[in-house]
């Protein structure tokens, strides 16, 4: 598989998310589009957004509901591309949304694979792959964020490294949608700073691509180490995304109460 049809089928699956076309996300004009459910989005997504601003660089294609649309526009037609994905300017978003009790909750960066440079790399302990009936128990704390228990029959694919016959290291992947796997990656704190999650990414993302589907990784701009293994790892960063949500659900993940 070529990057060219990576990145192809990358846009495809943002546009089923965000309700446009792939050509979108390669104008140079931001668009605003009105956000819809569609069985072909990622399966975690909850459809339609009341706003979500996608880029892949060249534009942003803001996915929203129609009572928002304006406000959108607005605001992602007075700042650059870039800006409109961090503060100051976000907090202006963050006003327009306060009027009809929402906020930014979610933004991240998602990373595909360069297939020019991916490959395995090593590390001095044992890797090897696991099918979902292999890894049934380990639907555990420390290995949060490379399986997710609330969603686990996404989870289709690990890649795992042992030693002395414990894991260490674990990267999963959950079959979001038809055509994309999502991997997350876990290192217990004792077996960090070795290749361990380099190792356990690189081989989980080369098995995915020989299966026909194509690997992308998500992690917080603040998360520097999350960045350098995917950096590491083969990938290259691919779209930002930020996502509004409800004033309580965010107070909600916060541990709040509201007054």
């Amino acid at each position: 598989m070529t990057n060219k049809e990576i990145w192809r089928i990358a846009m495809e699956q943002s546009a089923a998310d965000s309700g446009c076309r792939w050509e979108d996300f390669t104008r140079s004009e931001n668009m605003v589009v009105l956000s819809r459910p569609n069985p072909q989005a990622r399966k975690y997504l909850q459809l339609p957004f009341f706003c979500d601003l996608t880029s892949y660089g060249s534009n942003i294609v803001a996915s929203v509901s129609p009572e928002f649309a304006p406000a959108a526009l607005e605001y992602i037609s007075k700042y650059p591309v870039e800006h409109c994905f961090e503060t100051p300017n976000l907090h202006m978003l963050n006003q327009a949304l306060a009027q009809y009790q929402m906020m930014v909750c979610f933004m991240a960066e998602y990373f595909l694979p360069n297939a020019e440079k991916l490959e395995v790399l090593p590390c001095p302990y044992e890797v090897r792959l696991m099918e979902a009936e292999e890894f049934s128990q380990l639907y555990q704390p420390q290995w949060g964020n490379a399986f997710c228990a609330q969603r686990r029959q996404l989870d289709c694919l690990a890649a795992g490294a042992f030693y002395k016959g414990g894991l260490v290291g674990l990267a999963g992947c959950s079959a979001d949608c038809e055509t994309m796997w999502q991997i997350g990656v876990d290192v217990l704190p004792g077996y960090r700073r070795q290749g361990v999650a380099t190792a356990v990414t690189s081989r989980l993302a080369t098995a995915i691509l020989e299966r026909g589907k194509i690997p992308f990784y998500c992690a917080a701009w603040s998360n520097i180490p999350s960045v350098r293994n995917a950096i590491k790892s083969g990938f290259v960063p691919g779209w930002v995304q930020v996502t509004a949500k409800p004033t309580a659900f965010v107070a909600q993940m916060n541990g709040n109460l509201l007054p």
